[in-house]
This record gives structure tokens, C-alpha cells and sequence, in this order.
């Protein structure tokens, strides 16, 4: 049987019975993509094979444990390690990309891509759970408008009326929240772009 033929969920298992070699057909498999992945991101071939080498052992450490169980999905698995491994260097360097923090940036407008691979949609996936999580931090009123807004697509007129507010004071909580997601960024070093 061809090596291509054998599925990513066979290799693993193939693996964590004992057959090492069935490890070097899945890196041989998803080298290229991954590497390129991370490099996207860190734009340094050293400190790219670096985070790929660490996610390997991640990924063997974790296959040794008895601890995988992503049910067929090896390579978004293998993406999301690798991408919290180049969030944790960034941290570590304390140089995380960074965006314009004007009253222009929207937020939500890195939530929008129709075409997305494996990769783009492990990434978008991670994204929406951060904006989930710096919306639930938000005072409610704040965050009870932002998701009229943004989630339920209201006008601030429909909002003025579900509310009891004025429609400035309906549009002012608006935009503290989003200055408020923006500080929650910086504080919790959070990264909304790919």
C-alpha cells in the first residue's frame, strides 16, 4: 500500500501501537504546510524550525501520554499546538503583532473570510473563542449593546428601543466597549490577526 493512501488517524494509530515510522510518514505528509505556517508568522527560518521541532515533541509527548483524541483531525489538531507555540514566543520575546489601536480598527472585521483552509479555520476558530472571551468581560451594558450590534446585526435605533436608552448613549457604549476589548488585547497579549 502506497504511504499517501494510509490516512493521518491510521498513521496515529499505527504510531501509538509501537510502529515508529508511521511518525516520519505523518511529518513527511505535513512538513511543507506546517513549516510554512509557522513561518508565516514568525519570519525567521531558525526560530521557525525551532517552533516546528517543539511542536513535534509536543505532538510525540502527547501521542506517548495516550492523550490524543481528535478523532481523525491529526493536522488542525498539529496547527492549533503549533500555533500556540508561536503565541507563547511571542510572549516570551515580547513582540507580539500588534494593530493600529485607532477608533478605526474594527475589531470584528478580522472575523470575516469566507475561504478558509484547515489552517485559516483552526486560527479563525481560536479568534472567535478570544472575542468570546473579551466580550464576556465587558460590563453588561457594554457588552449587552456590542452583541445587539454585532451579533444580532441591530440598528442603534433598534437598539435605543430594546434598551431604554438614547440612541447616543446606546452609541457611546458601543464605543467604550470596543475601547475596552482593545485594552483587554493588549492586557491579555491576545493576537486577532493570522
Amino acid at each position: 500500500m502506497r504511504k499517501n493512501l494510509i490516512t493521518d488517524s491510521i498513521l496515529v494509530s499505527d504510531y501509538i501501537k509501537g510502529k515508529e515510522a508511521a511518525l516520519g510518514v505523518l511529518i513527511n505528509r505535513h512538513q511543507q504546510r506546517l513549516f510554512s505556517f509557522i513561518y508565516s508568522k514568525v519570519k525567521d527560518r531558525d526560530i521557525t524550525e525551532d517552533i516546528f521541532q517543539d511542536t513535534f515533541i509536543k505532538v510525540i509527548k502527547t501521542l506517548k501520554k495516550g492523550n490524543y483524541n481528535e478523532e481523525g483531525k491529526f493536522l488542525p489538531w498539529v496547527m492549533r499546538i503549533a500555533h500556540n507555540l508561536v503565541i507563547d514566543h511571542f510572549r516570551k520575546s515580547n513582540r507580539m503583532p500588534s494593530f493600529k489601536n485607532t477608533d478605526e480598527f474594527d475589531i470584528f472585521s478580522v472575523i470575516g473570510d469566507g475561504n478558509l483552509n484547515a489552517e485559516k479555520k483552526l486560527i479563525q476558530e481560536q479568534i472567535f473563542s478570544d472575542v468570546r472571551d473579551l466580550v464576556n468581560e465587558l460590563p453588561e451594558e457594554q457588552k449587552e449593546v456590542l452583541i445587539m450590534r454585532m451579533y444580532k446585526d441591530m440598528s442603534f435605533k433598534e437598539i435605543s428601543v430594546n434598551t431604554g436608552v438614547s440612541i447616543n448613549t446606546a452609541l457611546g457604549r458601543m464605543r467604550y466597549a470596543l475601547i475596552n476589548m482593545r485594552k483587554l488585547i493588549e492586557k491579555h497579549k491576545i493576537i486577532l490577526v493570522d
